[in-house]
């Protein structure tokens, strides 16, 4: 039997990862600097979150933005987040995030500065990766330190019959 992070919970997920993760940034930062380690995190956490996104599409079979809102239930389970949607539509999907458990579990951890390297950038990168037409508009985060996290997508319909990538 092949273990499949994808049957975890996302949080627990992101939980392993920082625990592992996590001191070995501190080691770089402390070696290379802060601004080029974080850098680098990034681009390699973006790489991932892109091809998550484009897995992501495969695994349902579908890549339009009420299949991608659906399917969200893997990222709160177990009140990880608590949201508000606003609007959901096959163009628009609008929600606040009101409390964000990732941003406490990163907090707990000493990771806090982290958490958004961990998380709130693959956001943009997973959606890409699951259909280059969603486009993601967010102004703040909780990890961050705002009071709440305020996601827009958007998906262009005219553009939205392409397949999920190959």
């Amino acid at each position: 039997m092949a273990f499949d992070p994808s049957e975890m919970d996302v949080i627990d997920r992101r939980q392993v990862e920082a625990m592992i993760l996590g001191p070995m940034l501190r080691a770089f930062q402390d070696e290379v600097g802060v601004e080029k380690t974080n850098e680098i995190a990034r681009t390699v956490i973006t790489k991932l979150a892109r091809e998550q996104g484009s897995q992501f599409a495969k695994g349902i079979g579908a890549n339009g933005l009420k299949d991608y809102a659906s399917n969200k239930d893997a990222w709160r389970r177990h009140g990880a987040l608590e949201v508000e949607v606003i609007e959901s539509t096959v163009s628009a999907y609008s929600f606040d995030v009101t409390r964000c458990k990732y941003a406490e579990m990163y907090n707990e951890l000493g990771f806090g500065d982290l958490g958004d390297i961990f998380s709130c950038t693959r956001d943009f990168e997973f959606c890409g990766g699951f259909n280059p037409d969603v486009k993601l508009e967010r102004t703040q985060t909780i990890m961050q330190g705002a009071s709440h996290c305020d996601f827009r997508y958007t998906l262009d319909t005219t553009e939205s019959s392409r397949p999920p990538n190959n």
